[in-house]
């Protein structure tokens, strides 16, 4: 099956509204004419979002989140809920990336929770996986993201599994400047594959895994043309709108 590619640019927190506006009508005429081939989307800032929402119309370009609370509502002060992403027009939400992991204390079981809920609110999760560098070096990087993928599609019907994403991002490559050879990356991304398969069968050829850790203009093209590897989960270089349009073209090599 051809899975058309996905790239998404998570901002962080980086841009102010006014930022995050001029990227995004900078980003959206140099990936114009790209719709169908690859699937582009940005994750801005909580702040940024309606801004960025408005200025994203009638472009190809999808708007996502960069995360989202496990309840529908309830006094949690300084979370946002599903339902509030879906009332300002974002498609995706990214859950479980290793910063939230690390940080802020992210568990297994809270991305499933998190999966659960965007699902209710009829946004696609886009779910981060990965290891540390202490991790590999040990040798258990398959069984880190093998529990990882399991915990987060735990329960999940068949036809959710199709529709999400995950993206593989390997810790040690995240902001370091060091990013998984190719071989490396589609080594994980194939073992991902095979446990789709024993998790949700004949949907698991629909799901696309990103890679994600250091992806640059230079390095894309070669990622995303392994078999396995269905596109990009960008850091920083999806800051600047030259940078992340080369990395959206890579994706068609």
């Amino acid at each position: 099956m051809a899975r058309v590619k996905f790239v998404c640019g998570n901002w962080k927190m980086y841009k102010t509204t006014g930022e995050a506006r001029e990227l995004v009508r900078a980003l959206a005429p140099l990936v114009e004419g790209m719709g169908g081939k690859v699937q582009v989307a940005v994750a801005p800032p909580f702040t940024a979002l309606a801004a960025v929402a408005e200025a994203l119309r009638g472009t190809p370009i999808d708007l996502a989140a960069q995360n989202v609370h496990r309840e529908a509502q309830g006094a949690f002060t300084g979370e946002i809920s599903a339902g509030m992403l879906a009332d300002l027009g974002v498609k995706h939400c990214i859950v479980g990336h290793s910063e939230r992991r690390q940080l802020f204390g992210e568990t297994d079981e809270g991305v499933r929770e998190k999966v659960v809920v965007l699902f209710k609110a009829g946004l696609l999760p886009i779910v981060c996986v990965g290891e540390t560098l202490q991790e590999r070096e040990a040798g258990q990087t398959l069984a880190i993201v093998s529990r990882q993928v399991k915990s987060a599609l735990q329960g999940l019907p068949s036809a959710d599994v199709g529709r999400l994403t995950l993206a593989y991002e390997p810790v040690w490559a995240i902001g370091t400047g060091k990013t998984a050879t190719t071989a490396q990356a589609q080594e994980v991304h194939a073992v991902i594959r095979r446990l789709l398969v024993e998790l949700a069968g004949g949907v698991a050829d629909e799901v696309r895994i990103q890679y994600g850790g250091s992806v640059k203009p230079d390095n894309a093209a070669e990622l995303m043309g392994q078999p396995d590897v269905d596109g990009a989960l960008v850091g920083g270089a999806s800051l600047k709108a030259p940078d992340f349009s080369r990395i959206v073209k890579g994706a068609l090599r």
